[in-house]
């Protein structure tokens, strides 16, 4: 089959049931992979030691740092652009290959120099063994690109499970065995080994490389904007690693960066798959000349609607969480995971933000903002560090909202969105978690200490939940109509509300725990 724009958009079916579809393939595929992910997680983070997840978030500032400028926008060019041929296809594939291949050399040569930063001679034979990731980076870059160009996502949706089925069984079983740290690293390598073959299979990847980039300015600016943007994204999202790194104790490092893994799976975990379907979406509607203020305004609703509760219940309730699920060795996280969640649901409205820009071709307002975090972020970390990880938690109070403001303050103008809208838009949400606040406060300090960690759990929890729904449904029953009807049937509009989620997925590890 060639990959030709004639025969990419023949299907009978009209735009939004195609939206709908695709995100039910991506969204859908991600949830079933993250349950298989989590159990494997809570089993080997119970093997483990803080010590080994240290070594590892050592290893992985440079894995991220590196993964992040892998050429990956090239092959998002893919998707934006109005015509694609075989030649384009084989010049990302060339582009991918040559990158690709010389972010593994250089990782190959940071290995002994990260190693002596952190005065920790195992993260070179860490970063060694990691190089492997980037040589299968091609092999799913371009096929992702080509079929969500198409915005085909069922392969996608069967790798993805494939995929986190082979990596989660990888790293319990060397976890089991006694690999400590070790089952860290081969569990990404084995997952993305077998996702690249998978996904190389379904979209028909039979094309040679192209090395004569003639042609191909309009592809290698975009993606040279996008990957620059991923630049500064690196220094916002590992700069307090990185930093941490030299002054933490591998003990302390490892609750640090586990407890900010923990409250990055919601926004790192499922509003990039949400992405990866607003993007082709955002795209194509613009080339129709559409305007994206609206879908903005109802994707953002949306999202605060599921991660605000999740985040604030999380705050309420992470001294027993993290005692009920991941054993008493790790109760030392649970303040700094309630320190994080508090100002996540910012950072969710933040990456939301991306795909007006990029989908519309205005890479210069994703690169300001993208500037603006690496600034931000890396500055407060480096005050922040010196009153250990609580410091570190307040320099996200102070990064966060700042970049979001900022952030808005360029986006909202070019979607012809007034900020009052989005104001009214994020209320219900909002002010439903302010009531659940005050109910689990007010529980808390009513329940006898002797109920035990499972049981006092169990309550806020449930009365938590009980209190935003029923909020939601006595206050603003229409918006809790809106959001059912939207799951039971195809709506009329062309852009379902929550596949306009997308963008830099941040610090997430590979599913792999």
């Amino acid at each position: 089959m060639t990959m030709r724009d004639a025969a990419e958009h023949d299907a009978p079916e009209g735009f939004g049931a195609r939206v709908r579809k695709a995100l039910a393939w991506r969204w859908g595929s991600q949830l079933v992979a993250q349950f298989i992910t989590w159990g494997s997680t809570i089993m080997v983070v119970r093997l483990l030691e803080p010590s080994d997840y240290g070594l590892f978030a050592m290893s992985q500032v440079i894995v991220t740092a590196l993964h992040f400028l892998n050429g990956w926008s090239f092959a998002s060019s893919l998707i934006q652009a109005d015509r694609v041929g075989d030649r384009e296809i084989g010049q990302v594939f060339a582009l991918l290959l040559l990158t690709n291949g010389l972010l593994a050399a250089a990782q190959l040569a940071l290995a002994p120099i990260v190693a002596d930063y952190y005065g920790q001679p195992e993260v070179a034979r860490l970063l060694r063994v990691q190089a492997l990731i980037f040589l299968a980076i091609p092999f799913t870059a371009l096929p992702t690109a080509l079929l969500a160009r198409r915005l085909e996502f069922r392969s996608q949706g069967i790798a993805n499970l494939v995929s986190a089925a082979v990596a989660a069984t990888t790293a319990l079983a060397l976890a089991w065995y006694g690999f400590g740290v070790w089952a860290l690293i081969y569990a990404p390598i084995a997952g993305i080994a077998v996702r690249a073959v998978i996904m190389s299979i379904a979209a028909r990847l039979w094309v040679r490389p192209v090395f004569d980039l003639r042609g191909a300015r309009r592809m290698i600016g975009f993606g040279g904007a996008l990957t620059l943007c991923q630049l500064f994204w690196i220094i916002q999202s590992q700069s307090d690693i990185f930093i941490a790194g030299r002054v933490f104790s591998v003990y302390e490092l490892g609750l640090y960066s586990e407890a900010l893994f923990l409250t990055l799976i919601v926004t790192g975990r499922f509003i990039p798959p949400l992405n990866d379907v607003a993007f082709p979406a955002y795209a194509e509607l613009h080339k129709a000349g559409r305007s994206l203020g609206p879908y903005f305004e109802r994707t953002m609703q949306s999202v605060l609607l599921v991660v605000t509760p999740i985040y604030i219940g999380l705050a309420l309730t992470a001294p027993e969480a993290i005692l009920v699920v991941f054993g008493e060795k790790w109760t030392g996280m649970a303040p700094i995971v309630s320190g994080l969640a508090i100002v996540m649901p910012l950072m969710a409205v933040q990456i939301i933000c991306s795909p007006t820009c990029t989908a519309t071709g205005k890479e210069g307002f994703y690169l300001a903002t993208s500037i603006a975090g690496a600034i931000l972020f890396a500055g407060s970390f480096f005050i922040g560090v010196q009153f250990g990880a609580q410091g570190l938690v307040r320099a996200w109070w102070v990064a966060a909202p700042l970049l979001l403001i900022f952030t808005l303050a360029l986006t909202l103008p070019q979607i012809d969105l007034p900020l009052r809208r989005l104001v009214v838009a994020a209320a219900p949400p909002v002010l439903a978690c302010l009531a659940m606040v005050g109910v689990v406060g007010g529980l808390r300090l009513a329940l006898p200490a002797e109920i035990g960690p499972v049981a006092t759990l169990a309550l806020l929890g449930t009365a938590g939940a009980a209190t935003y729904a029923g909020m939601l449904y006595l206050v603003w029953p229409d918006i809790v109509r809106q959001s059912i009807a939207m799951i039971r049937r195809t709506p009329a509009d062309p852009l379902p509300t929550a596949a306009a989620t997308p963008a830099p997925a941040g610090r997430t590890r590979d599913a792999a725990e």
